[in-house]
């Protein structure tokens, strides 16, 4: 955590809404990422990065520095604001199966993209979710082992093990895909 976010948290811990309106600008975009990829609906992920957002501003006196990065932090609110939304929504999806690539119009209209998107998905789906969760949080939103596992709730090593397997299951099935296309030229 840079020693300027460190001061944007200590300020907003004492009640100054501009800094705390510096860090909203600062992960806004990435925790509104990350929860319309569990969610899958733009509106849907507007109300809840909203919410996630006034539930750390209501816990920020909360956040201890020296227990965490405020980048997990907000993650974890994230988190369990979209698991609570399914939780009340009452929907017969699987919370951990819900994710998705983010769509802009220009992909929308790219037809080869579009096909390019759903092989990975395609891919992405054989996986666990748990595993596809990690994943997704490592490659999509490049965050470190150490915050990764502090939003899951593992151990660094074991997200480590988890992205490790992902990616040898995904080599693998890509492996086969190849070879099967190629035996049947």
């Amino acid at each position: 955590m840079s020693s300027s976010e460190t001061e944007l948290i200590r300020s907003s811990q004492s009640g100054d809404s501009d800094a705390f309106g510096k860090l909203y600008e600062l992960y806004v975009r990435k925790i509104y990422d990350f929860i319309y990829y569990k969610t899958h609906h733009k509106e849907t992920a507007e109300d809840l990065t909203s919410q996630t957002f006034f539930k750390a501003l209501e816990k920020i006196r909360t956040f201890k520095t020296e227990r965490g990065s405020f980048n997990s932090w907000i993650y974890q609110i994230a988190r369990n604001i979209v698991t609570d939304h399914y939780r009340s929504s009452k929907t017969n999806l699987n919370i951990d199966d819900i994710w998705d690539l983010h769509n802009d119009d220009d992909v929308e209209r790219d037809a080869d993209t579009r096909l390019q998107l759903e092989k990975v998905h395609s891919y992405l789906q054989k996986l666990k979710p748990e595993q596809r969760e990690i994943l997704l949080l490592r490659l999509w939103n490049d965050l470190s082992f150490k915050e990764i596992a502090e939003i899951v709730g593992k151990s660094e090593a074991n997200c480590k093990m988890i992205v490790h397997r992902a990616l040898g299951k995904l080599q693998t099935d890509l492996l086969i895909a190849l070879i099967l296309l190629f035996s049947h030229s």
